[in-house]
This record gives structure tokens, C-alpha cells and sequence, in this order.
């Protein structure tokens, strides 16, 4: 079964976490899933930073919105943190029928009731 494709929007040290996590437990995933987890898309605004984390493990885009709008991507991981564009890119994610996953307290906190109704 082909893995689950994976936009990360944002790749500073949640998002790096979340990179490194997912490549190493590549098998582990596979095994109880029966499913691999893939990142295929990386987007963060300070390309060099993310191309030497993810190498050439997955494509880097500085427009968060080449991720959102990939129909290869299945699920947007939003790692980006605040609530103005955070926000702006979970809504968009959501119109264009992705799952979304974020790890923004503040954004769900402040925005959770209309996140929750796009969704």
C-alpha cells in the first residue's frame, strides 16, 4: 500500500522534531499501521535551514502553499506556531480536503470553534 504523503509547514525545532521522529520510525509505523508515513513536502521560509535538515528525503518549497495545494499530499502538519498565517493555512488546507495536524495551542485556543467547523 502506497505511504501516506506528508506536508510539514515549518521545519524549526518542533518541526525538525517531527521530521527526524517520522524517519526513524519509519518501520515501526509500517508494521503497526500496516502504512507508511512519508514527508514529501517540507515548506519553511529559510530554505538552506530545512534542505540540511531533510537532505534529499523530501521536496523544500518556501511557499507553504505549493504544499497545501500538492494533490500528491494526504496530510498538512502545521508546525508554523502563532495565529495570523497559521491560521490562514489550516483553513486553506482544510477547503482543499486535507487532513490537518497541528501542534499550535494558541491557534486552536483562539480559532478552534471555526477550525473545527471548516473541518
Amino acid at each position: 500500500m502506497k505511504p501516506i504523503q506528508v506536508g510539514l509547514l515549518g521545519i524549526g525545532t518542533v518541526g525538525s522534531g517531527t521530521f527526524k521522529v517520522l524517519q526513524r520510525n519509519q518501520e515501526e509505523i509500517r508494521r503497526r499501521a500496516g502504512r507508511g508515513i512519508e514527508i514529501a513536502m517540507v515548506a519553511d521560509l529559510d530554505a538552506a535551514r530545512a534542505r540540511a535538515i531533510v537532505g534529499d528525503a523530501a521536496r523544500v518549497v518556501t511557499d507553504a502553499r505549493e504544499v497545501i495545494a500538492s494533490p500528491s499530499i494526504d496530510i498538512v502538519i502545521e508546525l508554523i506556531g502563532g495565529c495570523g498565517v497559521a491560521r490562514t493555512l489550516v483553513l486553506e488546507a482544510i477547503g482543499a480536503g486535507k487532513h490537518v495536524v497541528t501542534a499550535n495551542k494558541a491557534l486552536l485556543a483562539v480559532h478552534g470553534t471555526e477550525i473545527f467547523a471548516a473541518a
